[in-house]
């Protein structure tokens, strides 16, 4: 019942060339950072990853595209990312680019079980590309995969040591069904609290989903972009990776 390691290396120890790993985050918001990071220092190869992006410039998964750790990627999003660009241009990484909707229920559908499921999105499109298509009562449907994964790195505000856990806000994203969606979920949180001190009714992800569990802290929050009005007699602050 006690799922806590030691550290980040431990919780990553087992993940093998070749994994499927799905990482939770949106842009820079809620990914396991931490995780990465051991996963990098591992040196793990030929890596699929599932995640809504891949980080940016030399922070996130940027770190692994850098390292040539990933050989095919799944995700709804690369624009933050020029290495990426350059290598599927280069055809040096594998790239499948899924509508952000869609992406996000082929991760859920794979929690859930179901292996397949309809959706008008992306019908007419280069989406559709060789996939099934179906009319339901006078509209046509593309039929998707469910997408599962060996391992899931999430990220959360709280959790126990039976592997509850708590997001917050907006770090919540993609991390919730990708939890369901693996064979070994392994959660970083900010705050590791006993059990039963968290309301049954707050969690989010039973610990009935996740394996090991990680207290990492709390660390200054970046984002892409600041976009904001300036204040008078200062300039903007826009930069990429700027800490909060």
């Amino acid at each position: 019942m006690n799922k806590v390691v030691a550290n980040s290396d431990d919780a990553i120890r087992d993940v093998p060339d070749g994994a499927t790993i799905m990482i939770g985050g949106f842009g820079l918001c809620g990914i396991p950072e931490n995780l990465i990071r051991a996963l990098a220092r591992k040196g793990t190869k030929n890596l699929t990853t599932i995640s809504n992006n891949v980080g940016v410039d030399g922070y996130g998964m940027g770190l692994l595209l850098a390292a040539g750790q990933i050989h095919r990627h799944i995700g709804s999003y690369v624009g933050e990312n020029k290495l990426l660009e350059q290598m599927v241009l280069e055809k040096k990484i594998d790239l499948e680019l899924t509508p952000q909707g869609t992406f996000s229920e082929r991760i859920r559908a794979g929690g859930a079980g179901i292996p397949a499921f309809f959706t008008p999105t992306g019908f007419g499109t280069i989406v559709a590309d060789n996939k099934e298509t179906r009319d339901f009562d006078g509209r046509m449907y593309v039929m998707e995969h469910a997408l599962k994964a060996d391992f899931a790195f999430v990220k959360a505000w709280k959790g126990d040591k039976w592997g509850n856990l708590v997001y917050r806000k907006t770090a919540r994203n993609f991390n919730p069904m990708m939890a369901t969606a693996a064979k070994v979920t392994v959660a970083e949180v900010e705050h590791l609290v006993p059990a039963g001190e968290l309301n049954p009714d707050h969690i989010h992800t039973p610990g009935l989903f996740v394996k090991r569990i990680v207290e990492v802290g709390t660390a200054k929050k970046r984002i892409e972009f600041r976009n904001t009005r300036p204040r008078p007699g200062k300039a903007p602050a826009a930069a990429t990776g700027v800490e909060i």
